[in-house]
């Protein structure tokens, strides 16, 4: 029987091949007490499996940085902390010693009330890192309980991988010419393991439930990456089709390829920018071979995330420096630390909110922990030396608070000068438009800054007062709503005024619906993940200004967001037939 099930598109591409199911690994332990003559033992036993898992943990990372890159490996020095924290062997000896319990359930115990830490907050980032925690378990009782690792790097022939989960060491372990698909039962775009398999190439669907319980063993099984696709048991007209789709995908991968090297301009000679948006400075490599002119974005958030305890100037520095020096002399943004909301840092103290949304989040929240704020910023000061890097910071409503934070940056600058640390003192700086409130000033700020980047995530989101991951209310959602184009153009037209640069970084950016949009409203420059930047260049150099300010024009004098979306989907497929 041929079955169907729609997940998240994790990484694009389509793959057809054999299923191998893993199995869930999952550890029943029994709550079993010892006696007192005992617990030694199991004392004993627990610090000798942290101490082989933290030495796995170390072949890890260097295997990581081999396949990945240095930044990429730092995700397990993650694990090797939560390994290395005496507060977690602490609490595992109390369950031993107090309560009796076996060193595994301990343990196990343990790093359940953490998983359940993860799970609760409201940040997806956040609840999706869980699979690490999950990661680190099982590593550690595989060592307590004796159980060998199941591999998966020794195959024959190339193969889907369907599991219920898949943590980051076994993506990292995966080998590329033997596993050519993957089909998870959870996940979500941010994980870990997903990051990894889009660094890879390795088509995969999330999120898919139970897929796990469909398919067995040697099933065939369709991974449709771009579209968010699985298919089981498929017949051999469907494997026919995705056969087909899958020789268009490489054709059309060949041919942007082909792009790379060249400049992103319309048919009628308008340049327009392409930027990336990272997380990790190794992904600026990838950002470079897809020919990108810059990052637009570095989202310096991550830098706390993988971290147990704050990150040393020292940390930031070396991070944020690898990503400039990965540049070869194109501009890199960074974006000052955007903190609340759904982004709960576990190593920061953050009070609970009832409305995070409308709390001391993003530059309020550095504003209010100046200390922090300043080891951030000296960070990215002494980077600026190293290369093109710009300031930018994050959803910044007020003109008191853009002075603010460009006193705090002044008065950071003057420390370092006074200690002789080098750094540009001209470095550019903008803010991020992410509220109605600074797209309406956009006239006021743009006289105070370097650049404006739009941030259409958020400001759709304030502006339609819709919160997208609620889905009782997620339809309302929609960056073509003719209120954010028309904010959007009012930020264009007030930095073209005060000839200032302008960037869009939210996913409309990246979105090949929206391109041509975005264009004729005045944007000259976008910045998206790196996987985006060929497709966006192939519709960039396909199109004229006039055409693409016709569209604009006919775009805002719908009155309905369905008509916006087949207007707009016709428009792009003109161009490229495979982009929606």
């Amino acid at each position: 029987m041929i079955i169907r099930k729609t997940g998240i598109q994790a990484s694009p591409g389509v793959a057809i091949g054999p299923a191998l199911v893993l199995d869930t690994e999952e550890y029943r332990i029994p709550r079993r007490t010892i006696t007192p003559a005992e617990r030694g033992a199991q004392i004993r036993a627990l610090d000798a499996a942290l101490s082989a898992s933290r030495q796995e943990i170390q072949e890890l990372i260097s295997a990581a940085a081999l396949k990945l890159g240095q930044q990429s490996a730092l995700i397990f020095a993650f694990h090797d902390s939560v390994l290395g924290d005496p507060r977690l062997r602490a609490e595992v000896v109390e369950g031993i010693e107090r309560n009796g319990y076996t060193a595994a359930y301990a343990f196990a115990q343990a790093m359940n009330s953490r998983q359940r830490y993860f799970l609760s907050v409201t940040n997806t980032y956040i609840r999706e890192k869980v699979e690490d925690l999950y990661d680190i378990e099982k590593r550690v009782l595989r060592h307590m309980l004796g159980r060998a690792r199941e591999e998966i790097t020794r195959l024959t022939e190339p193969v889907i991988v369907v599991a219920h989960q898949l943590t980051p060491s076994q993506v990292v372990s995966l080998d590329k010419r033997q596993i050519v698909g993957l089909a998870i039962d959870v996940g979500g775009q941010t994980s870990h393991s997903v990051i990894f398999a889009r660094m890879l190439g390795i088509p995969a669907v999330v999120a898919l439930n139970d897929f796990t319980a469909d398919v067995a063993g040697g099933d065939r099984v369709i991974v449709d990456g771009t579209h968010g696709l699985v298919i089981a048991n498929p017949d051999d007209e469907t494997v026919v089709d995705y056969r087909q789709r899958e020789q268009q995908y490489h054709k059309f991968e060949t041919s942007l390829r082909a792009l790379r090297d060249l400049t992103s301009e319309t048919r009628d000679g308008v340049r327009v920018r392409l930027m990336a948006n990272i997380e990790l400075a190794e992904e600026t490599r990838a950002a470079m071979e897809a020919g990108a002119d810059g990052v637009g974005l570095y989202r310096t958030e991550y830098l706390y995330i993988s971290s147990a305890t704050l990150p040393t100037e020292e940390a930031q520095y070396d991070a944020i420096r690898q990503a400039v020096r990965h540049a070869g002399g194109k501009p890199v943004t960074v974006r000052t630390a955007d903190f609340g909301a759904d982004k709960d840092i576990p190593c920061l103290a953050q009070e609970p909110e009832d409305n995070p949304f409308l709390g001391l989040r993003s530059l309020r929240y550095c504003l209010a922990h100046l200390d922090m704020f300043k080891t951030q910023l000296r960070a990215i000061l002494r980077c600026s030396a190293e290369g093109d890097l710009r300031i930018m910071f994050p959803m910044v409503t007020t003109l008191m608070e853009l002075r603010q934070a460009k006193t705090v940056l002044n008065d950071v600058m003057e420390d370092l000068d006074e200690n002789g640390i080098p750094f540009r003192s001209d470095v550019p700086v903008g803010i991020m438009v992410e509220t109605p409130a600074a797209a309406l000033l956009a006239e006021t700020f743009v006289r105070e800054v370097d650049f404006v980047s739009i941030g259409t995530n958020d400001l759709t989101q304030y502006t339609l007062a819709v919160d997208r991951g609620n889905e009782r209310v997620a339809y309302l959602y929609s960056a073509h709503n003719p209120a954010v184009l028309q904010l959007i153009r009012g930020v264009a037209r007030a930095a073209e005024t005060a000839e200032v640069d302008v960037n869009l970084c939210g996913e409309m950016a990246g979105d090949p619906l929206y391109c041509q949009l975005l264009l004729g409203l005045g944007l000259r420059q976008l910045s998206m993940t790196p996987k985006n930047i060929p497709e966006i260049k192939k519709i960039v150099r396909s199109t004229t200004l006039r055409k693409c300010r016709t569209i604009a024009a006919r775009t805002l004098k719908f009155d309905a967001e369905r008509q916006v979306v087949n207007f707009l989907r016709d428009e792009v497929r003109k161009i490229i037939p495979e982009a929606v």
